[in-house]
């Protein structure tokens, strides 16, 4: 992952969905946690990779 902040292309980009999913997780408190600077979303990598490890964490846990 690119050491900046990630735009939603970005985000869409690493987990090979479209952007339109990305802002649709935003709308719904479901996907990685962004911030607005000025009218921009940005993301914090390191945020992005905590809310992956635990999307596999849940994904695991209801597997079993």
């Amino acid at each position: 992952m690119p050491d900046r902040y990630l735009t939603p292309d970005d985000i869409a980009e690493t987990f090979v969905v479209p952007v339109e999913t990305v802002y649709y997780w935003r709308k719904r408190r479901i996907g990685p946690p962004g911030f607005r600077v000025g009218k921009h979303l940005r993301y914090d990598p390191v945020k992005v990779r905590e809310w992956a490890r635990e999307q596999q964490g849940r994904d695991l846990s209801e597997a079993a």
